[in-house]
Protein backbone atom coordinates (compact mmCIF):
# COMPACT_ATOMS: atom_id res chain seq x y z
CA UNK A 1 0.00 0.00 0.00
CA UNK A 2 1.62 3.63 -1.25
CA UNK A 3 1.81 6.32 1.55
CA UNK A 4 -1.74 8.03 -0.23
CA UNK A 5 -4.29 5.17 -0.49
CA UNK A 6 -5.65 6.53 2.12
CA UNK A 7 -7.40 9.10 0.33
CA UNK A 8 -9.03 7.39 -1.72
CA UNK A 9 -9.67 6.79 -6.02
CA UNK A 10 -12.01 8.70 -7.96
CA UNK A 11 -12.29 8.19 -11.60
CA UNK A 12 -10.92 10.86 -14.47
CA UNK A 13 -11.56 10.00 -17.56
CA UNK A 14 -11.69 6.25 -18.02
CA UNK A 15 -8.87 5.97 -15.29
CA UNK A 16 -8.88 5.47 -11.38
CA UNK A 17 -6.56 7.78 -10.01
CA UNK A 18 -5.57 8.47 -6.26
CA UNK A 19 -7.56 11.69 -4.61
CA UNK A 20 -4.44 13.27 -3.86
CA UNK A 21 -1.93 14.19 -7.32
CA UNK A 22 0.19 16.52 -7.79
CA UNK A 23 0.51 19.96 -9.96
CA UNK A 24 3.84 20.55 -11.85
CA UNK A 25 3.69 24.23 -11.89
CA UNK A 26 6.20 24.95 -9.28
CA UNK A 27 8.94 23.44 -10.67
CA UNK A 28 9.46 25.78 -13.40
CA UNK A 29 11.09 28.99 -12.49
CA UNK A 30 10.18 32.34 -10.31
CA UNK A 31 6.45 33.37 -11.85
CA UNK A 32 6.03 30.00 -13.18
CA UNK A 33 8.61 31.58 -15.83
CA UNK A 34 11.62 29.92 -17.25
CA UNK A 35 13.79 26.78 -15.72
CA UNK A 36 14.19 25.80 -12.06
CA UNK A 37 17.37 26.80 -10.48
CA UNK A 38 17.87 22.90 -9.95
CA UNK A 39 16.49 20.72 -12.07
CA UNK A 40 17.68 18.08 -10.54
CA UNK A 41 15.60 18.91 -7.52
CA UNK A 42 12.80 19.14 -9.51
CA UNK A 43 13.28 15.99 -11.35
CA UNK A 44 13.84 14.08 -7.83
CA UNK A 45 10.63 15.59 -6.54
CA UNK A 46 8.52 14.11 -9.59
CA UNK A 47 10.31 10.83 -8.86
CA UNK A 48 9.65 10.90 -5.17
CA UNK A 49 5.87 12.16 -5.82
CA UNK A 50 5.55 9.03 -8.19
CA UNK A 51 7.43 6.39 -5.70
CA UNK A 52 4.80 8.18 -3.36
CA UNK A 53 1.57 6.55 -4.43
CA UNK A 54 1.18 9.64 -6.84
CA UNK A 55 -0.58 8.56 -9.76
CA UNK A 56 -1.83 11.85 -11.24
CA UNK A 57 0.13 14.64 -11.82
CA UNK A 58 -1.20 18.16 -13.62
CA UNK A 59 1.06 20.14 -15.82
CA UNK A 60 1.08 22.93 -18.85
CA UNK A 61 3.24 23.53 -21.80
CA UNK A 62 2.85 27.17 -20.81
CA UNK A 63 4.55 26.32 -17.60
CA UNK A 64 8.11 27.76 -18.45
CA UNK A 65 7.08 27.29 -20.85
CA UNK A 66 7.69 24.07 -22.13
CA UNK A 67 10.00 23.74 -18.66
CA UNK A 68 8.12 21.36 -16.64
CA UNK A 69 6.45 19.34 -19.39
CA UNK A 70 9.87 18.46 -20.13
CA UNK A 71 11.17 18.12 -16.89
CA UNK A 72 8.57 15.78 -16.28
CA UNK A 73 9.96 13.22 -19.70
CA UNK A 74 13.26 13.60 -18.01
CA UNK A 75 12.18 12.10 -14.41
CA UNK A 76 9.45 9.73 -15.82
CA UNK A 77 9.40 8.49 -19.37
CA UNK A 78 8.55 5.60 -19.89
CA UNK A 79 5.64 6.38 -17.69
CA UNK A 80 4.33 3.38 -15.95
CA UNK A 81 0.69 2.35 -16.52
CA UNK A 82 -1.22 3.89 -14.10
CA UNK A 83 -0.14 7.37 -14.40
CA UNK A 84 -2.25 9.69 -15.27
CA UNK A 85 -0.84 13.00 -16.92
CA UNK A 86 -3.32 16.33 -17.23
CA UNK A 87 -2.48 18.93 -19.08
CA UNK A 88 -4.20 22.53 -19.88
CA UNK A 89 -3.82 24.93 -23.24
CA UNK A 90 -5.23 28.33 -24.07
CA UNK A 91 -2.06 30.94 -22.97
CA UNK A 92 1.00 31.39 -24.12
CA UNK A 93 4.02 33.31 -22.89
CA UNK A 94 4.86 37.01 -23.22
CA UNK A 95 8.90 37.51 -23.50
CA UNK A 96 8.69 39.04 -20.07
CA UNK A 97 6.05 36.27 -18.41
CA UNK A 98 3.37 37.78 -19.00
CA UNK A 99 -0.08 34.99 -19.45
CA UNK A 100 -1.49 36.01 -23.16
CA UNK A 101 -4.45 34.31 -23.91
CA UNK A 102 -3.82 31.75 -27.10
CA UNK A 103 -7.42 30.27 -28.19
CA UNK A 104 -7.84 30.49 -31.81
CA UNK A 105 -7.85 27.45 -33.86
CA UNK A 106 -4.07 27.03 -34.59
CA UNK A 107 -2.86 27.78 -31.18
CA UNK A 108 -4.92 25.34 -29.72
CA UNK A 109 -3.84 22.86 -32.19
CA UNK A 110 -0.52 23.78 -31.63
CA UNK A 111 -0.33 23.94 -28.11
CA UNK A 112 -1.80 19.68 -28.69
CA UNK A 113 1.32 18.73 -30.61
CA UNK A 114 3.62 20.73 -27.73
CA UNK A 115 2.15 19.04 -24.75
CA UNK A 116 2.70 15.85 -26.81
CA UNK A 117 6.05 16.40 -27.81
CA UNK A 118 7.29 17.80 -24.72
CA UNK A 119 5.70 14.98 -22.46
CA UNK A 120 6.53 12.14 -25.05
CA UNK A 121 3.08 10.80 -25.30
CA UNK A 122 1.35 9.85 -28.62
CA UNK A 123 -2.12 10.94 -26.92
CA UNK A 124 -2.74 12.92 -23.98
CA UNK A 125 -5.11 11.23 -21.43
CA UNK A 126 -7.00 14.89 -20.30
CA UNK A 127 -6.49 18.17 -21.95
CA UNK A 128 -8.14 20.86 -19.94
CA UNK A 129 -9.53 24.05 -21.87
CA UNK A 130 -8.31 27.27 -19.73
CA UNK A 131 -10.40 29.88 -20.61
CA UNK A 132 -8.95 33.16 -21.03
CA UNK A 133 -11.82 35.05 -21.67
CA UNK A 134 -10.23 36.69 -18.07
CA UNK A 135 -7.03 35.53 -16.94
CA UNK A 136 -7.61 36.19 -13.18
CA UNK A 137 -10.70 34.37 -13.07
CA UNK A 138 -13.81 33.32 -14.28
CA UNK A 139 -15.76 35.08 -16.90
CA UNK A 140 -19.14 34.87 -18.99
CA UNK A 141 -18.88 34.21 -22.58
CA UNK A 142 -18.99 31.09 -25.00
CA UNK A 143 -16.29 28.47 -25.42
CA UNK A 144 -18.04 26.76 -28.38
CA UNK A 145 -15.16 27.39 -30.84
CA UNK A 146 -12.44 26.56 -28.79
CA UNK A 147 -13.94 23.33 -27.42
CA UNK A 148 -15.14 22.91 -30.94
CA UNK A 149 -11.64 22.47 -31.89
CA UNK A 150 -10.50 20.20 -29.18
CA UNK A 151 -13.33 17.84 -30.22
CA UNK A 152 -12.10 17.12 -33.19
CA UNK A 153 -8.49 16.36 -32.02
CA UNK A 154 -10.44 14.16 -29.93
CA UNK A 155 -12.04 12.42 -32.89
CA UNK A 156 -8.08 12.19 -33.94
CA UNK A 157 -7.24 10.68 -31.50
CA UNK A 158 -4.20 13.02 -30.25
CA UNK A 159 -6.71 13.42 -26.93
CA UNK A 160 -8.88 11.20 -24.94
CA UNK A 161 -10.78 13.55 -22.95
CA UNK A 162 -11.82 17.03 -22.43
CA UNK A 163 -11.67 19.32 -19.07
CA UNK A 164 -12.60 22.65 -18.56
CA UNK A 165 -10.37 25.32 -16.45
CA UNK A 166 -11.17 29.11 -14.75
CA UNK A 167 -15.21 28.54 -15.81
CA UNK A 168 -18.50 29.32 -14.89
CA UNK A 169 -21.37 26.77 -13.67
CA UNK A 170 -22.97 27.78 -17.20
CA UNK A 171 -20.26 27.61 -19.61
CA UNK A 172 -19.63 23.84 -18.09
CA UNK A 173 -23.45 23.20 -18.83
CA UNK A 174 -22.58 24.41 -21.80
CA UNK A 175 -19.54 22.77 -22.84
CA UNK A 176 -21.05 18.85 -21.67
CA UNK A 177 -23.36 19.90 -24.89
CA UNK A 178 -20.59 19.92 -26.80
CA UNK A 179 -18.17 17.06 -25.29
CA UNK A 180 -18.38 15.00 -22.38
CA UNK A 181 -16.45 16.68 -19.85
CA UNK A 182 -13.95 14.83 -17.80
CA UNK A 183 -13.38 17.14 -15.09
CA UNK A 184 -13.26 21.01 -13.76
CA UNK A 185 -10.44 22.78 -12.57
CA UNK A 186 -11.22 26.23 -10.53
CA UNK A 187 -9.88 28.24 -7.76
CA UNK A 188 -10.82 26.97 -4.59
CA UNK A 189 -10.08 26.00 -0.91
CA UNK A 190 -11.51 26.26 2.83
CA UNK A 191 -11.07 30.32 2.27
CA UNK A 192 -12.25 30.98 -1.35
CA UNK A 193 -15.76 29.04 -1.72
CA UNK A 194 -17.02 30.50 -4.81
CA UNK A 195 -17.85 27.11 -6.49
CA UNK A 196 -19.59 25.28 -3.77
CA UNK A 197 -22.69 24.25 -5.77
CA UNK A 198 -20.99 23.66 -8.61
CA UNK A 199 -18.85 20.47 -7.05
CA UNK A 200 -22.33 19.47 -5.21
CA UNK A 201 -23.52 19.27 -8.86
CA UNK A 202 -20.41 17.85 -10.68
CA UNK A 203 -20.61 15.32 -7.28
CA UNK A 204 -24.07 13.77 -8.93
CA UNK A 205 -22.92 13.40 -12.52
CA UNK A 206 -19.43 11.38 -11.14
CA UNK A 207 -17.86 14.62 -12.23
CA UNK A 208 -13.90 15.06 -10.84
CA UNK A 209 -13.35 18.74 -9.45
CA UNK A 210 -9.90 19.80 -9.60
CA UNK A 211 -9.46 22.88 -6.90
CA UNK A 212 -6.16 24.77 -8.34
CA UNK A 213 -4.29 26.96 -5.34
CA UNK A 214 -5.77 24.27 -2.77
CA UNK A 215 -3.40 25.77 -0.38
CA UNK A 216 -3.59 29.45 -1.83
CA UNK A 217 -1.72 29.73 -4.47
CA UNK A 218 0.97 32.41 -4.71
CA UNK A 219 -0.68 33.93 -1.26
CA UNK A 220 -0.40 30.98 1.13
CA UNK A 221 -3.94 30.60 3.02
CA UNK A 222 -3.72 32.25 6.85
CA UNK A 223 -6.36 31.90 9.29
CA UNK A 224 -5.90 31.45 12.99
CA UNK A 225 -9.13 28.95 13.11
CA UNK A 226 -6.64 27.17 10.81
CA UNK A 227 -3.60 27.52 12.85
CA UNK A 228 -6.08 26.53 15.68
CA UNK A 229 -7.45 23.21 14.37
CA UNK A 230 -4.02 22.16 13.18
CA UNK A 231 -2.34 22.48 16.49
CA UNK A 232 -5.16 20.47 18.43
CA UNK A 233 -4.81 17.41 15.93
CA UNK A 234 -1.12 17.85 16.03
CA UNK A 235 -0.80 18.41 11.90
CA UNK A 236 0.35 21.48 9.96
CA UNK A 237 -2.12 24.25 8.41
CA UNK A 238 -1.66 22.69 5.05
CA UNK A 239 -2.55 19.16 5.77
CA UNK A 240 -5.41 20.33 7.66
CA UNK A 241 -6.52 22.21 4.65
CA UNK A 242 -5.92 19.56 2.20
CA UNK A 243 -7.71 16.94 4.41
CA UNK A 244 -10.51 19.66 4.85
CA UNK A 245 -10.72 19.35 0.66
CA UNK A 246 -10.52 15.58 1.08
CA UNK A 247 -13.52 15.05 3.38
CA UNK A 248 -15.12 18.39 1.63
CA UNK A 249 -15.79 16.00 -1.46
CA UNK A 250 -15.60 12.75 -3.14
CA UNK A 251 -14.78 14.14 -6.16
CA UNK A 252 -12.26 16.70 -5.24
CA UNK A 253 -9.09 15.78 -6.67
CA UNK A 254 -6.36 17.60 -5.42
CA UNK A 255 -3.05 18.35 -7.07
CA UNK A 256 -0.98 20.50 -4.10
CA UNK A 257 2.46 21.67 -6.02
CA UNK A 258 5.91 21.66 -3.95
CA UNK A 259 9.13 22.11 -5.84
CA UNK A 260 10.74 20.73 -2.13
CA UNK A 261 10.83 17.05 -1.42
CA UNK A 262 10.26 17.83 2.46
CA UNK A 263 6.87 20.06 1.42
CA UNK A 264 5.64 17.06 -0.89
CA UNK A 265 6.00 14.62 2.33
CA UNK A 266 3.89 16.66 4.02
CA UNK A 267 1.33 17.33 1.24
CA UNK A 268 1.04 14.10 1.09
CA UNK A 269 0.92 13.02 4.72
CA UNK A 270 -2.75 15.46 4.64
CA UNK A 271 -4.22 11.41 3.47
CA UNK A 272 -3.75 10.20 7.02
CA UNK A 273 -5.47 13.44 8.53
CA UNK A 274 -9.24 12.23 9.10
CA UNK A 275 -10.75 15.97 9.85
CA UNK A 276 -13.49 15.34 12.92
CA UNK A 277 -17.15 17.12 12.69
CA UNK A 278 -16.49 20.21 14.87
CA UNK A 279 -13.33 20.38 13.30
CA UNK A 280 -15.22 20.63 9.57
CA UNK A 281 -17.98 23.04 10.79
CA UNK A 282 -14.45 25.66 12.31
CA UNK A 283 -13.17 25.77 9.26
CA UNK A 284 -16.16 25.69 7.37
CA UNK A 285 -16.65 29.74 8.77
CA UNK A 286 -13.34 30.87 7.24
CA UNK A 287 -14.77 31.70 4.03
CA UNK A 288 -17.30 34.05 5.42
CA UNK A 289 -14.71 35.87 8.07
Amino acid sequence: MSRIDQSGTHALGHRSVKRLGYGAMQLAGPGVFGPPKDPDAARAVLREAVASGVNHIDTSDFYGPHVTNRLIREALHPYSDDLVIVTKISARRGKDGSWIPAMSPPELTQAVHDNLENLGLDVLEVVNLRSMLDVHGPAEGSLEAPLTVLAELREKGLIRHIGLSNVTPKQVADGQKIVPIACVQNMYNVAHRADDALIDDLARDGIPYVPFFPLGGFTPLQSSVLDAVAERLGATPMQVALAWLLRRAENILLIPGTSSLAHLHENLAAAYLTLPDDAMAELAGIAGS
